[in-house]
């Protein structure tokens, strides 16, 4: 068996030459940007396979956090999570706004609804939590939350393209929901994102934001800033939707098979699914017990490495252990005691589309042996 390097993620790309197609289209239009006729079918076709009402493109994930808590007029303090990709808590420190972190469920790795009244106060505005690795958060308990408390909250669903429970999209929670659309996600427009929202005259707020705030050729209503997706991702984005339900398809086989093996092996937990939910297999987390196991994540990290497998300690080291972060009263770990051992313990296995039943083989080979 050939032994290269099997990587933790794989781009969706679509059909060159269907791209090449749409890139004609685009260069006999002379329409590259600011609205053009992808963009806006991409933003229709997204909405109805997502089954949302309203959802705005962006150029990247990152933008769309930063432009719901500026639509919302967040200020003040946010409860969030210190177990997510840094742009979470990032978007908040640009708009002025403390993170303030409690300390997740170990069985999700989600915010842990039990945590977040206690860290409210009379200056917090909202609540950003993250449906981490496309596991849904306890929506309803945590809207209870909210309700009682007259707050906001912006979910960060970077990692749940197309998750559902019982049927409904879990982005139409809360009052927003942003989506991240980069190359190692389960839909990809290379760079790119969204953001969903709840009615016509948001989403109207939303795209005056991401475009400078122009409300026509010289009107402008708000101080916004330049986030739009161009022609060129949008046509890839309309060509990666009509084959991104195999790719999960794929990705699902692979977290059956990793699951059969893995089960027996002392030491290793995983996540399984959820009763009710459409999940889209966009990870697949190891939790590493190093006692059981008989050798620490790290050690098991570096050893797949020397074998051509790459995983990724994801996410490590907590947001909160940061320098921007770890000043903060809610950084100590005394009060994130969940949220250090999930980081310590973590590796994501190697998950997409792209991968065989050799590569399983390698890649359960590397933690077995």
């Amino acid at each position: 068996m050939e032994n290269k390097l099997i990587t933790v993620t794989s781009p969706l790309l679509p059909n060159l030459e269907e791209y090449q197609t749409l890139l004609k289209e685009i260069w006999d239009s002379k329409w590259i940007t600011n609205n053009g006729s992808f963009h806006k079918q991409l933003e229709k076709e997204l909405a109805a396979y997502l089954k949302v009402p309203y959802l705005s493109l962006f150029t990247n994930g990152t933008l769309p956090l930063i432009t719901a808590l500026q639509a919302l007029r967040i200020t003040g303090e946010v409860i969030t999570t210190p177990y997510s990709f840094v742009a979470t808590t990032h978007s908040l420190w640009w708009n002025g706004i403390k993170p303030v972190f409690v300390d997740i469920d170990p069985a999700t790795g989600n915010i842990d609804p039990d945590k977040i009244e206690t860290a409210i106060t009379p200056k917090t505005t909202a609540i950003m939590p993250v449906h981490v690795y496309g596991k849904p958060c306890d929506t309803q308990r945590i809207q209870e939350i909210v309700d009682k408390y007259g707050l906001k909250i912006i979910y960060d669903a970077a990692h749940a393209f197309g998750v559902e429970v019982n049927g409904e999209s879990i982005l139409k929670a809360g009052d927003m929901s942003t989506l991240s659309f980069h190359a190692t996600k389960v839909y990809n427009t290379i760079e790119g994102g969204a953001l969903v929202m709840h009615d016509e005259q948001t989403k109207k707020r939303i795209d005056y934001l991401k475009n400078f705030g122009f409300a026509g050729e010289t009107e402008v209503v708000a101080p916004g800033i330049n986030s739009k997706m161009d022609e060129m991702r949008a046509a890839y984005g309309l060509l990666n939707l009509k084959q991104v339900d195999a790719a999960i398809e794929a990705r699902h086989q692979m977290a059956i098979k990793y699951r059969e093996v893995l089960r027996s092996i002392d030491g290793i937990t995983f996540m399984d699914d959820m009763p009710g939910v459409k999940h889209n297999y966009s990870y697949f987390p190891i939790f590493i017990d190093a006692e059981k196991y008989g050798m620490t994540r790290d050690e098991l990290y570096f050893k797949m490495k020397e074998k051509n497998v790459l995983g990724r300690r994801y996410f490590y080291p907590l947001i909160s252990t940061f320098t921007t972060y770890r000043r903060l009263e809610s950084s100590q770990p005394e009060n994130l005691p969940n949220a250090h051992k999930m980081a310590e313990s973590v590796i994501c296995l190697p998950m997409h589309h792209k991968l065989t039943q050799e590569h399983v083989e390698r890649i359960l080979n590397s933690i077995i042996y």
